[in-house]
């Protein structure tokens, strides 16, 4: 069954095309940018998803679309921060339960201990309530799902993965109300080889309870994640490994994937959403999500339909939908709220902003030991790009266009009292790289990126015409600013005093 599925993927690649966009076909991924972790739901014949936000503010983007390809933002699950988190906000599960819409999310505590959370919405679009922490569990409790049983709640997890012990999947019963646990916690699976085994997905299909779950690195240049499934004739087991593993890998244009869930047309089809990195420079705009049919084989095990090694290239899962091309972002802020693409750097500065009329204040407060400034960003959605922006105040603090790892890797080009100048931060060593006079009173900035970190920085007095700064290189590599578990951000940055903000005009990435 396996290799019949992969030699008929194969096929669809040659005739296809790996790159083009017949009719009837769709390119991965299907959410631009980095969206770790997703989760997806359906309700009625609108779907909706979430992932991880882990380091960026507000948390959780939420995405609705109406055929599974095309997405939009729409708002977050948290604009502010729940009480009880500290930080790296991550795997966000979506359930729909009782005209309630839950999420439950995976944070740290106050003393830095991962754990899970659960909120509530009326509304996936609107922010969600807090209900605080749910699964409190040894050093580190990630990962949540949850599903039914015979008409019961149940909520699994990862437990063990910071312990020199085997990893496993843990479950419980969950209270009706989806709010407590109750009852004895049981093992579900278990990794006595310590691959990993995380960000699963339950459901039952025939006489089998079906395990999707993940192995191998998540996250990172070295990442080889992919996809794994175990079955069962109970909920509680025992469960066997499919000998087949993984059913769904990286190759060619995706390097891994992994960490998603599943969920299904209205007439009964399931289709898989997990998040993959691309190859070469594609791989800095992070884990995207990635969308893959999934069936019941002959043999009654999981695979994909376009065969073990994801595709980039789909058939879309209604005939008549056309994918959308990613629309060029461009905020010449004249409302009163932020656009739903912005975030920023909380566990940083606390960064206040002031919105409408077009123009955008921007500065902050700074947290800790923190000098380097409040950063308002957008995820990046392809490897080569340019965004661009107008300073229109003068003042002594830096003010201009960032591409921002953290607090202690960064790139600001900006200006500072009557100078236009390019700080680099790499590993907490600040370089002042590029500094000339400023020729005008409110310069256009611009940054041209290519391969993902190829940086080149222009300025302009009229925003048509543009000059590369003197006395630096064309360009400037900045592939050291990915972290462990995140990919740099393009946007705009404030360093200095609150009571000297940056102003701007406008923002444009394309």
């Amino acid at each position: 069954m396996k290799k019949t599925i992969f030699t008929i993927a194969c096929s669809l690649a040659c005739i296809c095309g790996m790159h083009g966009q017949p009719k009837g076909f769709f390119n991965n991924p299907v959410i631009g940018g980095d969206v770790a972790d997703p989760s997806i739901i359906r309700i009625g014949e609108t779907y909706y998803a979430t992932g991880t936000s882990s380091e960026w503010a507000p948390f959780y983007p939420v995405f609705t679309s109406t055929d599974l390809v095309n997405w939009k933002q729409t708002g977050h699950i948290f604009n502010k921060q729940p009480e009880w988190t500290l930080s790296s906000f991550w795997a966000p599960e979506l359930f729909y339960h009782n005209n309630k819409v839950y999420a439950y999310y995976t944070a740290r505590n106050l003393n830095g201990i991962s754990y899970i959370g659960v909120a509530t919405s009326d509304n996936p679009t609107e922010e969600f309530t807090d209900h605080g922490v749910l699964v409190e569990f040894g050093k580190e409790a990630i990962d949540a799902f949850v599903f039914y049983d015979n008409g019961e709640l149940y909520i699994s997890w990862k437990a063990y993965g910071l312990d020199n012990r085997p990893i496993e999947l843990l479950c419980s019963k969950l209270s009706a109300d989806g709010l407590h646990l109750e009852g004895e916690i049981f093992t579900l699976l278990r990794d006595d080889e310590r691959i990993g085994m995380e960000g699963q997905c339950h459901f039952k299909k025939g006489d089998y309870y079906y395990i999707v779950y993940s192995t191998n690195s998540c996250c990172g240049p070295q990442s080889d994640y992919q996809v794994a499934v175990a079955r069962a004739k109970s909920l509680k087991g025992p469960y066997e490994k499919y000998e087949g593993n993984p059913t769904l890998h990286g190759g060619g244009d995706i390097q891994s994937c992994g960490h998603g869930t599943m969920t299904t047309t209205p007439d009964g089809r399931m289709f898989y959403l997990c998040h993959a990195y691309l190859t070469d420079g594609n791989f800095y705009a992070g884990r995207q999500p990635v969308l893959q049919e999934m069936i019941i084989g002959d043999d009654d095990w999981v695979h994909f339909k376009t065969g073990e090694t994801a595709q980039i290239q789909q058939p879309v899962p209604f005939a008549g939908t056309e994918q959308k091309q990613a629309a060029i972002f461009k905020d010449t802020f004249k409302d009163k709220k932020l656009k739903a693409e912005w975030s920023w750097n909380y566990p940083y500065a606390n960064v206040c902003t002031k919105t409408g009329n077009g123009k955008l204040t921007l500065s902050g407060l700074m947290k800790e030991n923190n000098k380097n400034g409040s950063a308002l960003c957008l995820r990046s959605i392809k490897k080569d790009y340019e965004f661009e922006t107008q300073i229109i105040n003068h003042n002594n603090s830096l003010k201009g266009l960032t591409l921002y790892g953290d607090d202690k890797t960064l790139v600001a080009f900006g200006c500072k009292d009557d100078k236009l100048l390019i700080k680099e931060i790499i590993d907490g060593k600040e370089n002042i790289v590029g500094e000339i006079s400023i020729p005008v009173s409110s310069p256009y900035l611009k940054i041209e990126v290519n391969e993902g970190t190829q940086c080149s920085f222009l300025w302009s007095k009229d925003g048509k015409k543009w000059n590369l700064v003197d006395g630096i290189t064309p360009k400037r590599d900045y592939s050291k600013q990915v972290r462990w578990d995140r990919v740099a951000r393009p946007g705009l940055i404030h360093c200095g005093v609150q009571e000297q903000p940056a102003e701007f005009s406008y923002f444009s990435y394309y």
